[in-house]
């Protein structure tokens, strides 16, 4: 089980010898399932080993994997390709030094490290290094490098820092990376990555049926010709060795708490790894074959490719498609020829730099010869086609000839142009941002400059009269307008209805109209401290002359009574759309009551004053009415009786008084007008002479609020949500200011599914026309002002 993690081990069915393990416990214990399919043997600093099982599979193999890396990326498996069906699998280490995998169940060999040794007389130690390397050594020996057996000779599909990559002479071992089937299947995959030693020695990767589909070039003394990603980094070195008795490529680490690897994957893509502790993920720093041009012999003989050129293949010069109508379609697999016969005695060569070198398996090198020696070999050869020198550092040493067709040959220049492009578009984005920097110094001097004409200009309008015109309970912002830093524009600048590229709407406050410069100095000064996502955002005003305008953000939907209140619009407005608007509304009435720094009073909430942004979110606007309340004051008296038929609460309509609780009912008003479709003034019906709320008043006395809804909704699925809403809107809009709900409470029971209380009976649903003449409020109960309907128009948008 997981707890048993750390004592771990196999039982030694026919041990000869005790098997010992790095930083373990030389005890054998018996093998156990772990919930995750892994059966340690025994563990190391960074890596583990034992049986696993991979995702999506029943079979177990006997692997090696990283132990500090969560995803567990095993690096190493034995007999990949004859897996165990069962957890049967013991392991030993005989007194000859072979490491075994058994099947107890019928005691066979399931895997053997067959080591050349065969001495009896030694002590055997089987041990998994740090570096991932399983090896058995004799206890004995006093060099513990000499291995009589290593996992690193035998890799799978992963070279690890410090294993070998190619062969040794001597022995004839050959390292080759073989990639997994699947990637949840660890058995011989279709592709090899190997080191051909054929002519000058040079790595492959290969595909099914030994088809090249990708080739390092050679070793030109910094790195592979082909590989020009490969050079001095802060994660790691290589080397490459070609001597009488190895010929090899590795990589070592150069900080030990890295962790990378290179890793055949099972679609033939050779890919360099590095673990990432931040992600917790393995991010990959190179890939071969990276572009087209990396496929083997794409362009054929003589072709030569650029991925920086479109078609990538062209013919080396001197040479010509052999098919000019196949290369005129992209089809290059006849390559390139001669335009006229080599003429061994007279012609010379063309020089290439920046090249990947052609394949070197039909090539003759000398490692010693100098570069001018070379060219007088290739040109005393006719059968010679080409000579480079083998290491370009220093003054290039060594002499490489081809003997036939130049295949597979890049060019690595482009990547170096790119390079350079790149440099300069550096260089030049500096210059731009040194300019961007020194010309927005300059705007913000200006815009400082501006800054304080403006709020002079805006202490002259504060003192050109008096905000408010309510009791002293309340009180307007006027005593904060030297907190205020509402811009002041030109007339000149937002008439085309654009404002720093952004477009803009304008409230125009008309000659005619009958609101005041009270009501529009208390809208730049009240709404200027409000941010909420639910409320218009205020820009800034201009003052003209006569002109006077307030610059909002633009609303591309315009108001909301132009969609529920026309049949075709409102077919747009399904359920949810609706019911994101009642609880936008909703939020920004709770920021005004609650939320922001003085409680504010809206005074004429309704459909026209209900915004809609390009993704139908509701955000309230005009602010001419609102009032603000500072400390503990809720609510306050006015002889002026201000708002919109409709909406009014009947305690302001008919006393003056207003509140939080006023807000309350016009929101009531527009839920029941959202989910109606209706407004509330002008609704009739034939049964009787009430407006939309005592119609709705009826319907839920008599269980049949369902009745209420937009036709356009009978069809949805959410009508428990529906009629939910109607219940909160009709507690809203109750007689009495005490019973209505606050708005913190109208959010919450929008937003939940509890029990509701029983609403009382709503104001005006006795007295449709008590107070109402033709299209304005009456000034029965109280003195009214001039201003008697709110505007609702924007002009110049």
């Amino acid at each position: 089980m997981a707890q048993s993690l750390t004592k771990l081990a196999f039982l030694c069915c026919f041990c000869l010898s005790t098997l010992l393990f790095s930083h373990a416990s030389d005890s054998i214990l018996p093998h156990q399932s772990l919930p995750d399919g892994k059966l340690v043997v025994s563990s190391n600093g960074a890596f583990e080993m034992g049986f696993f099982s991979p995702d999506n599979s029943k079979n177990r193999f006997f692997g090696i994997w990283y132990k500090i890396i969560s995803t567990g990326t095993v690096v190493w498996v034995a007999k990949r390709d004859s897996p165990l069906n069962d957890t049967s699998g013991a392991l030993t280490l005989t007194q000859d030094g072979n490491l075994i995998v058994l099947n107890t169940t019928n005691g066979n060999d399931f895997w053997s490290s067959r080591s050349n040794n065969t001495t009896n007389n030694q002590n055997p130690v089987a041990q998994l290094l740090e570096s991932g390397n399983l090896v058995i050594r004799d206890a004995n020996d006093e060099n513990p490098g000499n291995y009589l057996w290593q996992s690193f000779d035998h890799p799978s599909d992963t070279a690890l820092p410090g294993m070998k990559m190619g062969k040794n002479l001597v022995n004839g071992l050959d390292r080759v990376l073989q990639s997994w089937k699947t990637s949840d299947d660890p058995s011989t995959g279709n592709y090899s990555f190997l080191l051909d030693s054929h002519g000058f020695p040079q790595l492959f990767l290969m595909g099914s049926g030994s088809v090249e589909r990708f080739r390092s070039g050679p070793w030109n003394g910094e790195r592979f010709s082909g590989a020009p990603g490969l050079k001095e980094n802060p994660i790691y070195t290589f080397e490459f060795v070609f001597n009488q008795e190895e010929i090899y490529y590795t990589f070592r680490l150069i900080n030990s708490s890295v962790f990378s690897r290179l890793v055949l994957s099972p679609t033939g893509i050779l890919q360099r790894f590095s673990w990432n502790y931040r992600s917790q993920d393995w991010t990959t720093l190179i890939n071969a074959p990276a572009d087209n041009c990396d496929n083997y012999g794409i362009c054929y003989g003589y072709g030569i490719c650029d991925i920086s050129i479109n078609p990538v293949c062209s013919c080396l010069d001197k040479f010509k498609p052999q098919k000019e109508k196949d290369w005129a379609s992209a089809v290059w697999s006849g390559g390139c020829e001669r335009k006229t016969p080599l003429n061994c005695k007279n012609d010379g060569f063309v020089r290439y730099s920046g090249v990947k070198l052609p394949d070197t398996r039909n090539s003759w090198y000398n490692q010693s010869m100098k570069l001018e020696e070379c060219e007088k070999m290739c040109m005393k050869d006719c059968s010679c086609m080409a000579y480079a020198n083998i290491d370009i550092r220093g003054k290039g040493n060594g002499c490489l000839l081809w003997f036939e067709d130049l295949m597979d040959i890049k060019n690595l220049a482009s990547s170096g142009r790119m390079v350079k492009i790149i440099r300069v578009c550096l260089t030049l984005l500096a210059v731009i941002l040194l300019l961007g920097l020194i010309l927005t110094l300059y705007a913000w001097k200006k815009k400082h400059k501006k800054h304080k004409e403006d709020t002079q200009r805006q202490q002259e309008l504060t003192r050109e009269g008096t905000l408010g015109g309510s009791s002293g309970h309340t009180h307007g912002v006027e005593s904060n307008t030297n907190d205020v830093e509402l811009p002041l524009f030109d007339l000149a600048t937002i008439l085309d209805g654009m404002l720093q590229g952004q477009e803009i709407a304008m409230k125009r406050l008309s000659k005619y109209s009958t609101q005041g410069l009270d009501e529009f100095k208390n809208e730049v000064l009240l709404i200027a401290k409000l941010q909420h996502r639910n409320l218009v955002r205020l820009l800034g005003c201009c003052i003209d002359g006569e002109e006077k305008m307030l610059i909002y953000e633009f609303m591309p939907n315009n108001s909301l009574e132009t969609f529920i209140f026309d049949e075709n619009q409102r077919k747009l407005l399904d359920w949810p759309s609706r019911f994101r608007i009642i609880n936008g509304i909703a939020r920004g009435l709770l920021y005004l009551h609650q939320d922001s720094r003085l409680r504010i009073i809206h005074r004429d909430l309704k459909a026209g004053n209900i915004l809609l942004d390009e993704g139908m979110n509701p955000k309230i606007s005009d602010f001419g009415m609102a009032r603000s309340f500072g400390g503990s004051v809720t609510e306050a008296n006015t002889r002026r009786v201000v708002g919109t038929y409709g909406y009014m609460s009947p305690e302001y309509a008919v006393d003056g008084n207003f509140s939080v609780k006023s807000d309350v009912f016009s929101f009531g008003v527009l839920v029941l007008e959202i989910i109606s479709g209706t407004r509330n003034r002008g609704f009739f019906h034939p049964d009787h002479h009430h407006n939309l709320i005592g119609h709705a008043w009826i319907l839920h006395n008599e269980g049949r609020s369902l009745e209420l809804i937009d036709t356009h909704l009978n069809k949805s699925i959410h009508l428990s949500e529906i009629l939910r809403c109607i219940h909160v809107g009709l507690l809203c809009l109750q007689q009495s200011p005490e019973d209505r709900p606050s708005m913190s409470n109208v959010v919450l029971m929008l937003g939940s599914d509890g029990a509701l209380p029983h609403p009382k009976e709503p104001g005006f649903f006795t007295a449709r026309n008590l107070f109402y003449e033709g299209e304005t409020l009456s000034s029965k109960p109280t003195e009214s002002s001039g201003n008697e309907l709110s505007i609702t128009i924007m002009e110049a948008r």
